[in-house]
C-alpha cells in the first residue's frame, strides 16, 4: 500500500510538472504571436500611410494646376454678363468642393485614421477633383 501511494504521488507530481511546463510554453507562444501581430500591423500601417501621403501630394498637385487654369479664365467670364459669372462660379464651386475633400484626406492622415478610412476619403477626393475637371472643361 505504501509503494502504491508513493508511486501515485510521483506520477501525479510528474503530471503536474508536465502540465505546468506546457502552460508556460503555450503562454510564451501566445505572447510572441500577439507581439508579432502588433509589430507587423504597425509596419503595414506605415507602408500604406506612405502611399497615402504620395496620393495626397498628387491630389494637391492636380488641384493646384486646375486652380491655376480656373484663375486664367476668370477675367474672361467676369467681363461677360451675369450668366457667364454664374457659370464660372458654379464651376469654381466644384473646385472648392474638391479642395475641401483634399483637406479632409490631409486631416485624416494627420489624425492617423485607419488606412481603409483614409483610402475612402482619397477616392472621394479623386471623384470631386474629376467633377471639378469636368466643370472646367464645360467652361
Amino acid at each position: 500500500m505504501r509503494k502504491s501511494r508513493l508511486s501515485l504521488f510521483k506520477s501525479t507530481s510528474m503530471l503536474i510538472s508536465v502540465v505546468g511546463i506546457i502552460m508556460i510554453i503555450s503562454t510564451i507562444i501566445v505572447v510572441a504571436y500577439v507581439g508579432y501581430s502588433i509589430v507587423s500591423s504597425g509596419i503595414t500601417n506605415e507602408i500604406s500611410s506612405g502611399t497615402q501621403y504620395d496620393e495626397l501630394a498628387e491630389l494637391q498637385s492636380e488641384y493646384t494646376n486646375l486652380s491655376l487654369k480656373f484663375d486664367s479664365v476668370k477675367a474672361t467670364y467676369y467681363a461677360g454678363g451675369p450668366d457667364d459669372v454664374k457659370v464660372y462660379n458654379d464651376a469654381k464651386l466644384e473646385l472648392t468642393r474638391a479642395d475641401s475633400a483634399i483637406q479632409n484626406v490631409k486631416s485624416a492622415l494627420d489624425a492617423s485614421k485607419p488606412s481603409n478610412e483614409v483610402d475612402s476619403r482619397i477616392d472621394f477626393a479623386k471623384d470631386k477633383l474629376k467633377t471639378a475637371k469636368k466643370a472646367y472643361d464645360s467652361l
